[in-house]
């Protein structure tokens, strides 16, 4: 087990790559984030990420260009200069060389990418140490990723079922052509979810689950047909992200992160579940990036 000092010191890295990804990072600024010298601070993040600090830094700025690009329908121009390249000429090469796709056409057709999600260095290790032997039942529980994100104050939009439990039982009871109605939304926050509602936001008569999409607090614009808003309040969501996967195999890839989040415990990490404060989400089941679910917790 590395040290807890190298451990935070890498830990410390990775959280002000993740605060300045859109400024220009030294490895002086590093250094000073790390409390070590340059050499040094360089050669533990290689030893513990597996990656330079400047290979980790493109790779995490390619993936949100290329999440920009895909969600906010932005110029590769603009987001080239978001994520500090110098050109866009070295930014579609660096975008084309990562993901096999130039930036252009990766925008106007949004083809499959493999994301690059960083892992915190500290998660990894504490897991390591305190759950590993618990982890170890499930065969592909080391190679689901865990992180904690938090969600500001947000407008939800819904659309209920009547009794429906999960995706399949709401696609008999509503359709299955909501998503596509979602996706249209600009002005959402992330992506469209299928969502198991806690029990003071499900009505009368109508599902724990539904689909949605998150929207700024200050969303003022149409409404879809059969579509409801509602308010959720800050909070803090436990995001489990699984490996890639074959397409047809969706369902095994939900299967191994439901086993796994039944006996997880977010106490080895500094957290309950708050299921009362939020949705329990899923993603679109995509095989390129695994199957992905979030769970509210608290800090304790």
């Amino acid at each position: 087990m590395e040290s807890r000092e190298k451990i935070n010191g890498v830990q410390r890295m990775q959280d002000y790559i993740e605060e300045h990804i859109n400024d220009n990072i030294t490895l002086k600024m590093l250094a000073r984030a790390s409390g070590y010298s340059p050499w040094y601070c360089s050669r533990i993040f290689k030893e513990m990420v597996g990656k330079t600090p400047f290979e980790y830094i493109r790779m995490v700025r390619l993936s949100q260009a290329a999440l920009k690009l895909r969600d906010e329908n932005a110029k590769v121009i603009d987001v080239a200069f978001d994520f500090v390249f110098d050109s866009h000429e070295g930014f579609t090469r660096a975008f084309s060389k990562q993901f096999g796709v130039s930036p252009y056409k990766f925008r106007k057709t949004t083809p499959p990418i493999k994301i690059f999600m960083p892992e915190r260095i500290r998660d990894y290790c504490l897991n390591k140490q305190k759950g590993e032997g618990n982890m170890a039942k499930n065969s592909n529980a080391n190679t689901v990723f865990v992180q904690v994100v938090d969600r500001p104050a947000r407008k939800l939009m819904l659309k209920r079922g009547i009794k429906a439990t999960h995706y399949f039982e709401y696609c008999e009871e509503v359709g299955c052509d909501i998503w596509g109605t979602l996706s249209e939304i600009k002005e959402a926050m992330y992506e469209p979810i299928g969502m198991w509602l806690p029990e003071n936001l499900v009505k009368g008569g109508t599902s724990a689950y539904a689909q949605g999409v998150e929207l700024p607090m200050d969303y003022a614009g149409p409404i879809a047909e059969g579509f409801e808003i509602i308010e959720l309040k800050p909070c803090k969501m436990m995001i489990f992200q699984g490996q890639p996967y074959d397409d047809e195999k969706f369902e095994d890839a939900i299967d191994e992160i439901w086993e796994l989040m039944k006996s997880y415990d977010p106490k080895l990490y500094g957290f309950e579940w708050a299921d009362g404060d939020a949705p329990r989400f899923q993603m679109e089941p995509q095989g390129y990036r695994g199957y992905i679910e979030a769970r509210p917790v608290r800090q304790i």
